[in-house]
């Protein structure tokens, strides 16, 4: 399958892609400083999509949108068997591994300070040798011309050459597209990776993340939080699903 075609679920398009090849193409893109902004989108993000046209767009528009989530991964594979799921914590910290040897320099943004402090002495411990080239938690309140204009300057001048967004779905997607054409960056939304490498939020043994039940973990690690996500969105990402099957 060319690299330019993307299968479709539900309303999203989504970039085909084994692991291993989504981390040389972020890292490609990286280095030759485009632009662009990485999305990994789950099953959540395709029933969101579903119900609002504008972050359906954003997930269409140019960059990648790679699959987050095993029920996104398996509906794709259908289309492209070689295909595979992207996580955003393994393909965090599999561009943080690799970006060492040509020094790629990183910008945090989100989270909390003491998230972020804890996130870059696990990096530094687990990764001897990366470029960390600054971090920002920005208040909370939405994505607004203040906060995108800061989060530029920072960006600058701190001489990134790739920008990592923690803010949350589907918050941090829309920040990785207007800061990919902002800073003339690969801005890339990866959800809970910096808690999860951080500590501050406990990540799924991988035992479990091998047999696809991450989700049952972070439902009864964080119930309040997420059971509309799974309880509800995994319903209606399987009711999307099958009417997307429909209509082809």
């Amino acid at each position: 399958m060319p690299d330019d075609v993307r299968v479709k679920v539900g309303p999203v398009g989504f970039h085909a892609r084994g692991f291993d090849q989504a981390v040389a193409e972020v890292l490609e893109t990286v280095a030759a400083r485009r632009g662009v902004s990485i999305r990994l989108a789950n099953a959540w993000c395709v029933v969101l999509a579903s119900e609002d046209a504008e972050y359906a767009s954003l997930l269409n528009s140019p960059g990648f949108t790679y699959a987050d989530g095993a029920p996104v991964a398996r509906a794709i594979r259908r289309e492209a068997p070689a295909s595979e799921q992207v996580r955003g914590p393994s393909l965090f910290e599999g561009v943080i591994d690799a970006g060492r040897v040509a020094g790629t320099r990183h910008f945090f943004l989100g989270a909390t300070e003491e998230t972020l402090s804890a996130l870059a002495r696990e990096l530094e411990a687990r990764y001897p040798g990366v470029e960390i080239a600054g971090v920002w938690s920005p208040p909370f309140g939405p994505v607004d011309e203040a906060m995108l204009s800061e989060a530029t300057a920072r960006v600058a001048d701190a001489e990134a050459d790739v920008v990592w967004v923690g803010l949350g779905t589907p918050k941090q997607d829309y920040a990785a597209v207007e800061l990919a054409a902002r800073t003339g960056l690969t801005c890339a939304a990866v959800g809970a990776a910096f808690d999860f490498v951080a500590g501050t939020v406990r990540e799924a043994p991988r035992w479990m993340r091998r047999v696809h039940l991450e989700w049952l973990f972070r439902l009864a690690s964080e119930p309040r939080r997420l059971w509309r996500r799974y309880l509800i969105g995994n319903a209606k990402f399987v009711r999307v699903v099958s009417q997307g099957a429909r209509e082809r």
